[in-house]
Protein backbone atom coordinates (compact mmCIF):
# COMPACT_ATOMS: atom_id res chain seq x y z
CA UNK A 1 0.00 0.00 0.00
CA UNK A 2 1.21 3.51 -1.02
CA UNK A 3 1.02 6.59 1.37
CA UNK A 4 2.14 10.02 -0.33
CA UNK A 5 3.18 12.87 2.86
CA UNK A 6 4.03 15.96 2.73
CA UNK A 7 7.38 17.20 4.23
CA UNK A 8 8.24 20.22 5.95
CA UNK A 9 10.46 21.28 3.15
CA UNK A 10 7.48 21.25 0.61
CA UNK A 11 8.20 18.22 -1.21
CA UNK A 12 6.24 15.32 -1.21
CA UNK A 13 7.76 11.56 -0.22
CA UNK A 14 6.06 8.51 -1.60
CA UNK A 15 6.35 5.21 0.78
CA UNK A 16 5.25 1.82 -0.96
CA UNK A 17 4.82 -1.39 1.29
CA UNK A 18 3.74 -4.14 -0.92
CA UNK A 19 4.03 -7.95 -0.54
CA UNK A 20 7.18 -7.65 2.21
CA UNK A 21 8.80 -4.80 -0.53
CA UNK A 22 9.37 -1.47 1.16
CA UNK A 23 10.46 1.55 -1.34
CA UNK A 24 10.34 5.18 -1.02
CA UNK A 25 10.95 8.09 -2.89
CA UNK A 26 11.03 11.94 -2.60
CA UNK A 27 9.43 14.50 -5.28
CA UNK A 28 8.50 17.98 -5.38
CA UNK A 29 5.44 17.45 -7.40
CA UNK A 30 2.49 15.09 -5.72
CA UNK A 31 1.38 14.14 -9.13
CA UNK A 32 5.02 12.62 -9.52
CA UNK A 33 4.66 11.00 -6.63
CA UNK A 34 1.35 9.49 -7.13
CA UNK A 35 2.74 8.16 -10.38
CA UNK A 36 5.65 6.48 -9.36
CA UNK A 37 3.63 4.94 -6.62
CA UNK A 38 1.52 3.31 -8.69
CA UNK A 39 3.68 2.06 -11.34
CA UNK A 40 6.22 0.81 -7.64
CA UNK A 41 3.20 -1.24 -7.05
CA UNK A 42 3.04 -2.40 -10.54
CA UNK A 43 6.93 -3.76 -10.32
CA UNK A 44 6.25 -5.17 -7.14
CA UNK A 45 3.09 -7.03 -8.36
CA UNK A 46 5.41 -8.33 -11.51
CA UNK A 47 7.94 -9.56 -9.10
CA UNK A 48 10.28 -6.28 -9.86
CA UNK A 49 12.11 -4.28 -8.16
CA UNK A 50 10.66 -0.68 -8.25
CA UNK A 51 13.49 2.00 -10.11
CA UNK A 52 14.00 5.19 -8.17
CA UNK A 53 12.64 7.82 -9.87
CA UNK A 54 16.01 8.86 -11.67
CA UNK A 55 16.05 5.87 -14.02
CA UNK A 56 11.97 6.05 -14.07
CA UNK A 57 12.51 9.33 -15.88
CA UNK A 58 15.00 8.11 -18.36
CA UNK A 59 14.29 8.32 -21.69
CA UNK A 60 16.90 8.90 -24.58
CA UNK A 61 20.07 7.41 -25.17
CA UNK A 62 22.09 10.45 -24.23
CA UNK A 63 20.65 9.08 -20.08
CA UNK A 64 21.61 6.22 -20.53
CA UNK A 65 25.12 7.65 -20.77
CA UNK A 66 24.97 10.13 -18.49
CA UNK A 67 23.53 7.49 -16.04
CA UNK A 68 26.59 4.95 -16.40
CA UNK A 69 28.96 7.64 -16.09
CA UNK A 70 27.29 8.56 -12.77
CA UNK A 71 27.60 4.84 -11.82
CA UNK A 72 31.49 4.55 -12.70
CA UNK A 73 32.52 7.58 -10.85
CA UNK A 74 30.37 6.45 -8.02
CA UNK A 75 32.49 3.55 -7.37
CA UNK A 76 35.96 4.89 -8.14
CA UNK A 77 35.70 4.14 -11.79
CA UNK A 78 35.37 6.75 -14.07
CA UNK A 79 35.97 6.18 -17.80
CA UNK A 80 39.00 6.87 -18.94
CA UNK A 81 40.50 8.99 -21.75
CA UNK A 82 39.89 7.11 -24.62
CA UNK A 83 36.06 5.35 -23.19
CA UNK A 84 35.46 8.97 -22.25
CA UNK A 85 35.90 9.80 -26.11
CA UNK A 86 34.08 7.14 -27.14
CA UNK A 87 31.07 7.62 -25.04
CA UNK A 88 30.95 11.20 -25.86
CA UNK A 89 31.13 10.60 -29.43
CA UNK A 90 28.11 8.20 -29.19
CA UNK A 91 25.88 10.84 -26.98
CA UNK A 92 26.13 13.29 -29.88
CA UNK A 93 25.90 10.90 -32.62
CA UNK A 94 23.00 9.20 -31.31
CA UNK A 95 22.40 10.86 -27.55
CA UNK A 96 19.05 12.27 -28.55
CA UNK A 97 17.21 8.77 -29.75
CA UNK A 98 14.11 7.47 -27.21
CA UNK A 99 14.60 4.30 -26.05
CA UNK A 100 12.27 2.96 -28.16
CA UNK A 101 14.24 3.91 -31.25
CA UNK A 102 17.53 1.84 -30.10
CA UNK A 103 16.18 -1.07 -32.85
CA UNK A 104 18.70 -2.82 -34.68
CA UNK A 105 18.62 -0.72 -37.73
CA UNK A 106 19.56 2.32 -35.79
CA UNK A 107 22.66 0.89 -34.94
CA UNK A 108 23.44 -0.86 -38.62
CA UNK A 109 23.12 2.49 -40.37
CA UNK A 110 25.06 4.17 -37.21
CA UNK A 111 27.61 1.63 -38.24
CA UNK A 112 27.45 2.01 -42.17
CA UNK A 113 27.85 5.82 -41.43
CA UNK A 114 30.91 5.38 -39.01
CA UNK A 115 32.85 3.21 -41.80
CA UNK A 116 32.05 5.86 -44.35
CA UNK A 117 33.30 8.57 -42.56
CA UNK A 118 36.93 6.44 -42.19
CA UNK A 119 36.24 4.44 -39.06
CA UNK A 120 37.94 0.56 -39.20
CA UNK A 121 36.78 -2.28 -38.33
CA UNK A 122 38.51 -2.21 -34.82
CA UNK A 123 37.25 1.10 -34.18
CA UNK A 124 33.82 0.29 -34.79
CA UNK A 125 33.80 -2.74 -32.90
CA UNK A 126 34.87 -0.35 -30.12
CA UNK A 127 31.97 1.72 -30.80
CA UNK A 128 29.85 -0.96 -31.00
CA UNK A 129 30.65 -2.57 -27.62
CA UNK A 130 30.46 0.57 -25.94
CA UNK A 131 26.86 1.15 -26.75
CA UNK A 132 26.29 -2.68 -25.76
CA UNK A 133 27.76 -1.60 -22.26
CA UNK A 134 25.65 1.24 -21.74
CA UNK A 135 22.58 -0.80 -22.56
CA UNK A 136 23.44 -4.23 -20.38
CA UNK A 137 24.65 -1.43 -17.68
CA UNK A 138 20.95 -0.12 -17.19
CA UNK A 139 19.51 -3.41 -17.30
CA UNK A 140 21.91 -4.95 -14.56
CA UNK A 141 22.55 -2.60 -12.49
CA UNK A 142 18.56 -0.50 -12.64
CA UNK A 143 16.53 -3.44 -14.26
CA UNK A 144 15.55 -1.06 -16.64
CA UNK A 145 13.15 -3.20 -19.68
CA UNK A 146 15.12 -2.63 -22.74
CA UNK A 147 16.99 -4.94 -24.69
CA UNK A 148 20.53 -5.23 -26.00
CA UNK A 149 19.26 -8.09 -28.31
CA UNK A 150 19.30 -5.25 -31.00
CA UNK A 151 22.99 -4.24 -30.48
CA UNK A 152 24.10 -8.09 -30.89
CA UNK A 153 22.09 -8.38 -34.00
CA UNK A 154 23.57 -4.90 -35.07
CA UNK A 155 26.79 -6.30 -34.41
CA UNK A 156 26.51 -9.64 -36.58
CA UNK A 157 25.39 -7.56 -39.73
CA UNK A 158 28.00 -4.86 -39.43
CA UNK A 159 30.58 -8.13 -38.68
CA UNK A 160 29.05 -10.05 -41.80
CA UNK A 161 29.19 -6.79 -44.24
CA UNK A 162 32.97 -6.31 -42.96
CA UNK A 163 32.70 -3.52 -41.08
CA UNK A 164 33.81 -5.06 -37.72
CA UNK A 165 36.22 -6.89 -36.73
CA UNK A 166 39.82 -7.31 -35.62
CA UNK A 167 42.01 -4.40 -36.34
CA UNK A 168 44.60 -4.61 -39.58
CA UNK A 169 48.17 -5.27 -37.36
CA UNK A 170 50.87 -2.99 -38.30
CA UNK A 171 54.09 -4.54 -38.68
CA UNK A 172 55.84 -0.92 -39.96
CA UNK A 173 59.21 -1.05 -38.35
CA UNK A 174 61.35 1.97 -38.89
CA UNK A 175 64.68 1.23 -40.81
CA UNK A 176 67.78 2.18 -38.85
CA UNK A 177 68.42 5.05 -41.63
CA UNK A 178 65.00 6.66 -40.87
CA UNK A 179 65.47 6.14 -37.03
CA UNK A 180 69.56 8.20 -37.82
CA UNK A 181 67.45 10.80 -39.79
CA UNK A 182 64.75 11.56 -37.30
CA UNK A 183 67.36 11.95 -34.58
CA UNK A 184 69.67 13.54 -36.49
CA UNK A 185 66.74 16.47 -37.83
CA UNK A 186 66.05 17.00 -33.72
CA UNK A 187 69.35 17.28 -32.61
CA UNK A 188 70.28 19.88 -35.28
CA UNK A 189 67.66 21.82 -34.35
CA UNK A 190 68.69 23.98 -31.07
CA UNK A 191 64.85 25.39 -31.12
CA UNK A 192 63.61 22.09 -29.77
CA UNK A 193 62.89 22.60 -27.04
CA UNK A 194 61.89 18.55 -26.05
CA UNK A 195 65.20 16.07 -26.43
CA UNK A 196 63.54 13.89 -28.98
CA UNK A 197 66.57 12.71 -30.23
CA UNK A 198 67.08 11.18 -26.57
CA UNK A 199 63.16 10.19 -26.63
CA UNK A 200 63.15 8.09 -29.70
CA UNK A 201 66.50 6.16 -28.47
CA UNK A 202 64.24 5.82 -24.84
CA UNK A 203 61.66 4.43 -26.66
CA UNK A 204 63.13 1.97 -28.83
CA UNK A 205 65.71 0.97 -25.52
CA UNK A 206 62.60 0.48 -23.47
CA UNK A 207 59.69 -0.41 -25.24
CA UNK A 208 57.85 2.08 -23.14
CA UNK A 209 54.60 3.69 -24.52
CA UNK A 210 54.60 7.57 -25.43
CA UNK A 211 52.58 8.69 -22.31
CA UNK A 212 54.87 6.25 -19.90
CA UNK A 213 58.04 8.07 -21.27
CA UNK A 214 57.09 11.72 -20.29
CA UNK A 215 55.24 10.28 -16.46
CA UNK A 216 58.62 8.30 -14.98
CA UNK A 217 59.76 10.72 -12.26
CA UNK A 218 63.44 10.69 -10.67
CA UNK A 219 61.95 8.48 -7.96
CA UNK A 220 60.81 5.64 -10.21
CA UNK A 221 65.12 5.26 -11.43
CA UNK A 222 66.65 2.63 -9.27
CA UNK A 223 70.20 3.40 -10.32
CA UNK A 224 72.14 0.51 -8.27
CA UNK A 225 69.67 -2.30 -9.51
CA UNK A 226 68.81 -0.84 -13.19
CA UNK A 227 65.49 -1.14 -12.50
CA UNK A 228 62.67 1.70 -13.90
CA UNK A 229 59.02 1.53 -12.11
CA UNK A 230 56.13 2.34 -14.41
CA UNK A 231 53.19 3.59 -12.76
CA UNK A 232 49.75 2.62 -13.12
CA UNK A 233 50.93 1.22 -16.55
CA UNK A 234 48.04 0.30 -19.30
CA UNK A 235 46.02 -3.15 -18.58
CA UNK A 236 42.86 -3.76 -20.38
CA UNK A 237 41.31 -4.73 -17.20
CA UNK A 238 43.04 -2.67 -14.52
CA UNK A 239 45.08 0.42 -15.17
CA UNK A 240 45.09 2.26 -11.47
CA UNK A 241 47.84 0.65 -9.15
CA UNK A 242 48.86 -1.75 -12.05
CA UNK A 243 52.78 -0.34 -11.68
CA UNK A 244 55.80 -2.40 -12.93
CA UNK A 245 59.00 -2.42 -12.64
CA UNK A 246 61.25 -3.00 -16.00
CA UNK A 247 64.83 -3.73 -16.29
CA UNK A 248 66.71 -1.18 -18.08
CA UNK A 249 68.72 -3.14 -20.83
CA UNK A 250 71.27 -2.14 -23.27
CA UNK A 251 70.84 -4.73 -25.82
CA UNK A 252 68.68 -2.77 -28.80
CA UNK A 253 71.61 -0.59 -29.87
CA UNK A 254 70.59 2.41 -27.09
CA UNK A 255 71.26 2.63 -23.73
CA UNK A 256 68.83 3.47 -21.32
CA UNK A 257 70.75 4.31 -18.19
CA UNK A 258 73.04 7.09 -20.16
CA UNK A 259 69.95 8.35 -21.98
CA UNK A 260 68.32 8.88 -18.00
CA UNK A 261 71.77 9.74 -16.84
CA UNK A 262 71.94 12.64 -19.51
CA UNK A 263 68.94 14.06 -18.90
CA UNK A 264 69.37 14.93 -15.03
CA UNK A 265 69.38 16.48 -12.51
CA UNK A 266 65.82 17.35 -12.06
CA UNK A 267 64.93 20.87 -13.51
CA UNK A 268 62.61 21.77 -10.08
CA UNK A 269 61.46 20.00 -6.70
CA UNK A 270 57.73 20.67 -8.69
CA UNK A 271 58.42 18.54 -11.46
CA UNK A 272 60.35 15.73 -10.65
CA UNK A 273 59.53 14.03 -14.17
CA UNK A 274 62.92 12.54 -16.01
CA UNK A 275 61.48 13.94 -19.24
CA UNK A 276 59.33 17.14 -18.28
CA UNK A 277 57.08 17.57 -21.21
CA UNK A 278 54.15 17.33 -22.75
CA UNK A 279 53.51 14.03 -24.44
CA UNK A 280 51.58 14.95 -26.94
CA UNK A 281 53.71 18.21 -27.97
CA UNK A 282 55.98 15.19 -28.65
CA UNK A 283 53.97 12.97 -30.64
CA UNK A 284 52.85 16.04 -32.38
CA UNK A 285 56.63 17.17 -33.03
CA UNK A 286 57.29 13.87 -33.96
CA UNK A 287 54.60 13.44 -37.20
CA UNK A 288 56.07 17.13 -38.06
CA UNK A 289 59.49 15.52 -38.77
CA UNK A 290 58.24 12.43 -40.35
CA UNK A 291 56.40 14.59 -42.91
CA UNK A 292 58.90 17.01 -43.30
CA UNK A 293 61.65 14.32 -43.40
CA UNK A 294 59.26 12.55 -46.11
CA UNK A 295 59.26 9.29 -44.00
CA UNK A 296 55.56 7.26 -44.90
CA UNK A 297 53.64 5.98 -42.46
CA UNK A 298 55.27 5.94 -39.23
CA UNK A 299 53.76 6.78 -36.11
CA UNK A 300 55.63 7.41 -32.70
CA UNK A 301 53.60 4.17 -31.10
CA UNK A 302 55.71 2.04 -33.80
CA UNK A 303 58.94 2.67 -31.44
CA UNK A 304 57.44 0.47 -29.02
CA UNK A 305 57.03 -2.10 -31.62
CA UNK A 306 60.36 -1.92 -32.53
CA UNK A 307 61.93 -2.24 -28.89
CA UNK A 308 60.20 -4.62 -28.70
CA UNK A 309 60.78 -6.61 -31.67
CA UNK A 310 64.60 -5.78 -30.84
CA UNK A 311 64.33 -7.73 -27.83
CA UNK A 312 63.07 -10.46 -29.67
CA UNK A 313 66.21 -10.17 -32.15
CA UNK A 314 68.74 -10.15 -29.17
CA UNK A 315 67.29 -14.09 -27.87
CA UNK A 316 64.58 -13.13 -25.39
CA UNK A 317 62.03 -15.12 -25.04
CA UNK A 318 58.05 -13.69 -25.04
CA UNK A 319 58.23 -14.05 -20.95
CA UNK A 320 60.88 -12.37 -20.73
CA UNK A 321 60.08 -9.36 -22.81
CA UNK A 322 56.55 -10.09 -21.16
CA UNK A 323 58.86 -8.16 -18.05
CA UNK A 324 59.86 -5.42 -20.74
CA UNK A 325 56.85 -4.55 -21.97
CA UNK A 326 54.36 -5.35 -19.58
CA UNK A 327 51.64 -7.56 -21.42
CA UNK A 328 49.63 -9.79 -19.12
CA UNK A 329 48.30 -11.90 -22.32
CA UNK A 330 51.43 -13.21 -23.82
CA UNK A 331 49.36 -14.08 -26.89
CA UNK A 332 49.63 -10.74 -27.68
CA UNK A 333 53.36 -10.07 -27.91
CA UNK A 334 52.89 -12.65 -31.08
CA UNK A 335 52.53 -9.69 -33.12
CA UNK A 336 55.69 -8.52 -32.51
CA UNK A 337 57.40 -10.69 -33.81
CA UNK A 338 58.56 -9.27 -37.07
CA UNK A 339 61.81 -9.89 -36.75
CA UNK A 340 64.13 -9.12 -39.56
CA UNK A 341 65.61 -12.10 -41.39
CA UNK A 342 69.39 -10.83 -40.84
CA UNK A 343 68.39 -10.70 -37.04
CA UNK A 344 68.44 -14.74 -36.99
CA UNK A 345 72.30 -14.54 -37.52
CA UNK A 346 72.97 -12.74 -34.58
CA UNK A 347 70.39 -15.22 -32.63
CA UNK A 348 72.17 -18.21 -34.52
CA UNK A 349 75.59 -16.86 -32.97
CA UNK A 350 74.64 -16.70 -29.75
CA UNK A 351 73.12 -20.17 -29.56
CA UNK A 352 75.96 -21.56 -30.99
CA UNK A 353 78.09 -19.65 -28.02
Amino acid sequence: MASIRKQKSGRWRAQVRRKGHVASETFLRFDDAKAWAVEAERQIDRGETPRDSRVARITTFAELIDLHVADMKSVGRAPRRSKAATLKMLRARLGRKKLGQLDRQLFIDFGKDRAKEGAGPMTLSIDIGAIKLVITHAIAVHGLMISAEPVNMARLALKRLGLVGKGMERDRRPTEEELARLIEHFEANPRQAIPMGRVIRFAVATAMRQEEIFRVTWDDYAARTKMLTIRDRKDPREKVGNDQRIPLLKVSGYDPIGIIEAQGPPRSNRDMRIFPFNHRSAGTAFTRACKELGIVDLHFHDLRHEGTSRLFEAGFQIPQVALVTGHKDWKMLRRYTHLKPEGLHAIAAALAA
